[in-house]
């Protein structure tokens, strides 16, 4: 599955989305438009925000100006 973050960069919207992808699948390509900013380390940073804000474990990886964002298969 993929996502585009535009200039309003991680917001509730993309959470919720976010949510409702992983019920479906393990792992989701997100990518940064040239409206959100287009900076290597601001890139991992949504990156980080979107991981402490989705429900569970999920480890993110950034390719360039992309996050690939997969679920643990950590069972509580």
């Amino acid at each position: 599955m993929r996502f585009q973050i535009g200039k309003a960069g991680v917001t509730d919207g993309v959470i919720e989305s976010l949510i409702l992808a992983f019920k479906n699948n393990k792992s989701v390509r997100i990518s940064a438009l040239k409206g959100s900013g287009r900076d290597r380390e601001k890139i991992k940073e949504m990156a980080e925000e979107m991981a402490e804000r989705l429900p569970g474990e999920y480890k993110f990886k950034v390719i360039g100006f992309t996050i690939i964002m997969r679920r643990s298969n950590i069972k509580k």
